[in-house]
């Protein structure tokens, strides 16, 4: 599905951002198949809220609290005290909460911080970057920095879209069930996506 500036800012686009992301959109899109207004408005808007509006393409692990640390990760830290040796160390943290999970080694390997989250929807893990490496045809585990770029931030969402049936669900306009495929059963700001859809839909159809 081709889009056009216009239709990118009547969909809530920022002027910067929809120039930048606007020439990645067509061949991601055909190649997946987000192929009809309903499937577009969909992805896009689910996009729109991962990314704050295609602004952040790397996950944030800066934090200026330990408390706000061990909030989010409790399972790693079980009280402050434990966690205050990574506040504003971002490379540290990641470290440590990636270990030995989504495929990655140990803190030491520095596999946490490689292979953080990265694009439009947040591809995490040594084992999630060579996924879609090898789907996509691209060198994620030798470059992972390449998914933080328009391009392939934009092509990776567009095959995990593809990998997770959301567009059957945007077919059927199951925006809550897309939700909980990409967010997982937290489903943060489900009623924002909902609205994002919608202006999406009005502005493709």
């Amino acid at each position: 599905m081709d889009l056009r500036l216009e239709q990118l800012l009547a969909a809530g686009f920022a002027p910067t951002q929809a120039r930048i992301f606007l020439p990645h959109f067509a061949p991601a899109l055909s190649r997946f198949g987000i192929n009809s207004p309903a499937r577009a408005a969909a992805f896009l808007a689910q996009c729109h809220v991962e990314s704050q509006g295609f602004t952040r393409l790397e996950e944030n692990l800066f934090y200026t609290t330990a408390a706000r640390i061990a909030r989010v990760w409790p399972s790693r830290f079980p009280d402050p005290a434990s966690a205050a040796p990574f506040v504003r160390n971002p490379e540290r943290l990641a470290n440590r909460v990636y270990a030995g999970r989504l495929g990655n080694g140990s803190e030491v390997s520095g596999d946490g911080w490689r292979f953080r989250g990265r694009g439009l929807k947040q591809l995490t893990g040594r084992a999630n970057y060579a996924r879609a490496a090898q789907a996509l045809g691209a060198a994620y585990g030798a470059e992972p920095d390449l998914v933080g770029g328009p391009h392939h931030a934009v092509l990776t969402a567009a095959w995990f879209w593809h990998s997770n049936g959301c567009n059957l669900l945007a077919d059927e306009g199951r925006i809550d069930a897309i939700t909980r495929r990409v967010n997982g059963p937290a489903m943060l700001e489900a009623a924002r996506r909902r609205r994002q859809t919608a202006l999406a839909l009005r502005a493709f159809s």
